[in-house]
Formats: C-alpha cells, structure tokens, sequence
C-alpha cells in the first residue's frame, strides 16, 4: 500500500517538513541532570534515521520551578551545548528537530523544586501532586512569560528548527485558561478573553524572542474533559485568537492528566481524538496536526487524506518502532511493530522514576547497547513455543542471519496474550501478536503450528541450538471443592471454552482475575455497532443507552487475598481498570480468602469472619506455573538450550518479550 498523503511535503513557516508524520514530545527520563546524555542523543537519532519528518523534544523546563526530574532542561545557557550536539545529530538523521517549551505550574511536586510551593493562575488544589500552588502575584506574571521567550531563544541558538509552546494537559498556561483553576480577579482572570491572555502573552513574547520566520508550534487541548472546563469550543477560539499573534502551527490532544477520561491506555480507540483536531481544524487557517492512539500508517494516511487534520503524531509509536515511516514508505507496513497503548514500559516507569523502556521494542533507551548486528556463526535454531518470547526469539535470531524454525503445538501464534482478545479495552495487546507474526513471515523463519516439539521431533530437526519458550499453565490451588464441575480456569473463559452462569465468582484480583471479571461483566452489554445504530436513529433515550451500555446479565464477584486488588497492573491503567470494573458493577472483595467451593456458593474467610456468596460458576485466576519439563529431555541431544520467558517464570508480556529478544541477540 502506497501512502502519498502521509508521505507528501509541508510547510510551516520557513520550516519545510518531508512528510506529515511528527514524535511529540515524551517524557524519556534519559537525562538524570537535566543535560542531553549520549542515551537521548542514540534514542533521537535512531528515530531520525527512519524517516519521521518532525522530532518534539521535551518537555524542556523552561525556569527552576516547573518541571520534574531527569527532563531536558533549556532554563540556563549551560545546557546550550548539550542541546546543539542533539540537535545537530537529529537533524543529520534527515528530520527536523523542535524543542517543546514546558511549564507545569500546579502539576509540579514540591519535592522536586527544594520544598519551594509551586506556583499557577490561582490556589486551586491539584487532584495530581495533592498540593496546593500559590497564586502568582501581577507583578510576577511577566517575568514567567520571559522565561519562555527566554528559552526558546536558546532553542533557536542552539540549531532547533522550531519551539513548541505547551499549552495543553492541565499545565501553566491551560491553569490560566482554565475557569477550573483560574480564579483570578484581575485582567488574567474571569472572562474566557482574560483567561485567554497569559498564553496570548506568552506566544507573543516568543515570536518577538525568536523572529517573524521561526516557526512557533502550540500544543493545545482539544478539550479539557474536566468538569466545568474548556470544551472544544473554547479551544477553537483560543486557537484563533494565537492565530492572530503570529503562530505557525496547532498540536491538538486530549485533556488533563487529571481528567477521569483516558487519553493513552488501550481502553481509548484509536484515532479517538482526531475529530478535537478537526474541530481546531475548522476554525483556523493554519495547519493542525492530530494526537493520541495514532499507530497505523493506514489510518494515518486516511485521517490525511479524509481532511481531518494536516499532519499526525507518531509518538509511542516511534518507541515501539523507529523505522515507523520508512517501512511504511517503502512497502514494509506489514513490519511495523505498533505501539498497543500497554503503556506498561513507557509511562508506567516513569511513574516509577525509571527511563522508559517498550513491551514490543526492548532496545528502546538502549539503542547503542542492544544493536543487532550479524551473527558471527550461522546456526540453526529450533525455537519450542509461539508466545511473545518465542516470537521475539525467533525474529532477532532471523535477523541476525541465523536459520530459524519455530514450532507452536497449538493452531495459533500467541500464547497468553490471546487471552486479551475478548477483554473489553484489552484488544489491541494482540496487535504485538499480529507483528510478530508480520515480521516472521518477512524475515523467513519457518512455523510449524499444530506440532508438538517432543525429544524425537527434535532429534530429527537437528538443531545447533534450542529455545524453550514453553509458557505457563494455570495453577490451581488446594482449596476444598475446587474440583467440582462448576469450577473452571479463567483461561478457558477467555479462550471460549466454557460458559458461566449468572453469578460467577472469580477467586484472584490479579491482573488476570480483573480482566477475567471485566470481560465477564461486560457480557450481555451493547456492542458499540448497535450503540452507534440505536443513537444515530433516536431509538432509546439516553439513560437506556447508558443502561444497556452499564449492565450485563452477569453478577460477577472478586475475591482477592491481599489488601489490594490489582497489584500486578501499571499505575498508567489501574484506574481505568478500576473505573471500567465500576461502571459495570463488579463488586471487588479484598483481604479475603475463599475456605471452600460448594456446588452453589463460596465460603470466604475475611476480617468480619466467614461469608458465603452464590455462585453458579467460580472461575480460578490464582496464577500460573511455569511448563518448563523439556529441558532435562534433552540432554544428549542439543549441546546448546536456552529456556526464556514463563517456561523460566510466569512474568508479564514486557519481560517475556525482552527475554526473548536478548536471548536471539546472545546466539
């Protein structure tokens, strides 16, 4: 498929892109000091190198106040030459390269800026840090608004081909534009005009800092999606309004870091908030460029061509793949590894001050450390298994140039991560199964599904070496009544081998046991096919729509031992897992332990002595053990074996999936 939309030229002021495709600016946590690392430069020129037209870096905290650890600071001169090392290796990769001009205001930690109070338009607690920001006095005001003309002047001494403003997400200048957080009594205050003119000041200060032919992006939210906030509506008119001071460009998202809507996890559709980015879109001249879930070259080419917006952002996407644009320009879209929105590596360990890292790439931060080069001794490799380690194995090796098999006793390519594809918001993780799947095909490795790797079939493969990646079974636990008939593994509920009945227990509030309940849940709810074909018709009202949407004809109970439920997700998902649950009234029991299964209810110990809850069905998702019984059978046969992924350790797809890839680069 050819995509001559995606791939055709733009101009924004004097800055002439190759393609519509941009990295926005992402919080890497490779720069522990606030200087541009060899990490960030290796990370940067990667993704340059495979074609994207536009590179945001940041965010840049632009004073001493509002950032966070370990970003990439442009507040002093100091960093000048860091920064010009960046931009200048960028820039000899092919793409243009931008700094993005950040302020957090109210979203920044005390902790972080030695105990001082943060500041923001006015004393609005924020629901993010937990603090209370001072307001910012009048007389403050304008030295804040230096700073960012400040900045972005050493963005452009330091060879940056562009600055972005941000003004989106809930920070600084959305503090001010907002009615939620502004609350001030003078000319920055009270009508959408005033709490207009921080931002307004601020782009003005930077086009007279940088000149008339730099190019000025703006990050905006398309809506705010708070609670007596700005709507699309308001965007629009504070995007005509910045129009008007000379900006050359709108990047358009979604909402706050504290809205109870999701913005990142693979509960969002993709290309959810494309029509934010039309509505921008309508209201200006300039180009505007769409946001969020954007993972497909495909899609991207149709948001394009459709008139929708102008230009797409590829964020995670380029994590997860950096040659994104140039398999897709050249006829390899089949081989893009696509962000699945897991966020699992990427924010989750941010939010654990720790560098990102992705589920489907693991060389991510580690590009000089982890490249693929030839191997220095052709072999030939029989890898026992097609989950993700397998799959993950099996490509690198390939592409190192060994001569690779891949045998899978089952029909299907996966392993646990088919699981997901009957979860509600957990479809898109079998995307990761799709690519690899794309990439075997392309790089040659013959697979054999249906077949079962015992000694004798690996005897007559003669391999030069083994990769167990056998996976996991379900454990099941010595509980009085757990064989009964009515009791049943979550992974067969998940594959479609069993039904339930009306009330199901779930016994394990893992990651497993949460999804397993949302997934049950949610059976007997709308479709969002019939959801759309009802309310373009007016067939119902809304609160049956939303009734039909909230309801299923299951009452599923989860009873978890530990204090919290949930433990094993990400901070990034756990509480749309948890707003999901809630929304379909799943009722969640911690510090609960069931005593015994009878043939129609469970006896759960908890703090108030013992409860017995009805149920038809009980479902077991109380972990996993390895399946890793081959390796012993092999002794004599195979002078080289390497055991990866849930045969070592029931873990997670991210650590099964880097296994995997490192034991392909060890061959």
């Amino acid at each position: 498929m050819e995509f001559p939309y995606l791939f055709s030229p733009i101009k924004i002021n004097s800055m002439e892109l190759k393609n519509r495709i941009v990295m926005t600016a992402m919080h890497l946590g490779y720069t522990p000091e606030g200087f541009v690392t060899d990490q960030l430069v290796d990370f940067y020129v990667e993704r340059s190198r495979g074609g994207v037209g536009l590179i945001i870096v940041g965010g840049c905290p632009i004073d001493e106040y509002g950032g966070m650890s370990s970003m990439v600071c442009i507040n002093d001169d100091r960093y000048i030459p860091g920064l010009r090392s960046l931009a200048g290796a960028v820039k000899d990769g092919g793409a243009k390269v931008c700094a993005q001009l950040y302020q957090a205001g109210r979203y920044t930690h005390s902790a972080m800026i030695g105990g001082r109070k943060p500041f923001s338009a006015s004393a609005v607690r924020s629901k993010l840090t937990g603090e209370t920001p001072r307001a910012l006095e009048p007389g403050e005001i304008a030295g804040v608004q230096d700073r960012f003309a400040e900045a972005a002047a050493r963005a452009k001494e330091a060879g940056f081909d562009a600055v972005e403003i941000l003004a989106s997400a809930g920070y600084l200048i959305s503090q001010f534009l907002s009615p939620i957080t502004n609350k001030r009594q003078d000319e920055y205050g009270g009508s959408l005009e005033n709490r207009m003119r921080f931002g307004l000041e601020v782009a003005a200060k930077v086009r007279r800092a940088v000149g008339p032919d730099y190019p000025i992006l703006v990050r905006i939210a398309g809506n705010e999606f708070m609670e007596g906030g700005n709507t699309n509506h308001e965007a629009c008119l504070f995007a005509q309004a910045l129009e008007r001071e000379g900006v050359d460009l709108f990047n358009v998202t979604g909402g706050w870091h504290e809205t109870r809507v999701p913005q990142l996890t693979m509960f969002v559709p993709r290309k959810a908030y494309v029509y934010l980015a039309s509505g921008i879109k309508r209201s200006v001249a300039l180009p505007v460029l769409a946001s969020n879930r954007i993972n497909d070259p495909r899609e991207a080419e149709e948001i394009i061509r459709n008139g929708e917006a102008d230009m797409v952002t590829v964020a995670r996407g380029l994590i997860a793949d950096p040659e994104f644009p140039d398999k897709a320009r050249t006829g390899r879209a089949g081989t893009i590894y696509r962000c699945i929105g897991c966020n699992q590596g990427c924010f989750d360990n941010i939010f654990r001050f720790m560098p990102a890292t992705c589920l489907v790439n693991p060389r991510a931060g580690r590009e000089r450390d982890l490249e693929i080069k030839p191997a220095d001794k052709k072999k030939k490799v029989l890898v026992v298994g097609g989950g993700p380690a397998g799959m993950k194995a099996a490509c690198v090796a390939a592409r190192r140039g060994h001569v690779v098999t891949l045998v899978e006793k089952e029909n299907r390519l996966g392993g646990q991560i088919l699981l997901n594809e009957r979860i509600p918001g957990r479809g898109e993780m079998t995307t990761a199964v799709e690519d690899l799947a794309g990439n075997l095909s392309y790089l040659g490795v013959e697979v054999m599904m249906g077949v079962k790797a015992d000694r004798e079939f690996i005897e007559g493969m003669n391999p030069d070496t083994v990769l167990i990646a056998t996976g996991a079974r379900p454990d099941l636990p010595d509980i009085p009544g757990v064989d009964l008939p009515h009791v049943v593994q979550a992974w067969d509920v998940l594959s479609g081998n069993t039904g339930v009945g009306k009330r199901v227990v779930v016994v394990g509030g893992n990651a497993g046991g949460l999804d397993t309940a949302l997934f049950l849940a949610g059976i007997g709810t709308i479709s969002s096919d019939v959801l759309h074909f009802l309310v373009a018709n007016r067939a119902e009202t809304i609160d049956t729509l939303m009734g039909l949407l909230n309801m299923g004809n299951k009452q599923v109970t989860v009873v978890e031992m530990a204090g919290k439920a949930g433990q094993d997700i990400g901070l990034s998902s756990r509480w749309t897992v948890f707003a999901e649950l809630g929304r379909l009234g799943v009722s969640i029991m911690t510090n609960s332990r069931v005593v015994r299964i009878t043939h129609d209810a469970v006896e759960v110990e908890t703090d108030a002595g013992v409860k017995v809850i009805a149920a038809d069905t009980v479902v077991m998702a109380t972990g996993s053990r390895s399946v890793d019984d081959l390796k012993h059978k092999l002794n004599g046969i195979v002078s080289e074996i390497h055991v990866i992924g849930d045969a070592v350790r029931p873990r997670n797809a991210l650590e099964a999936i880097k296994e995997g890839f490192m034991a392909g680069l060890a061959l």
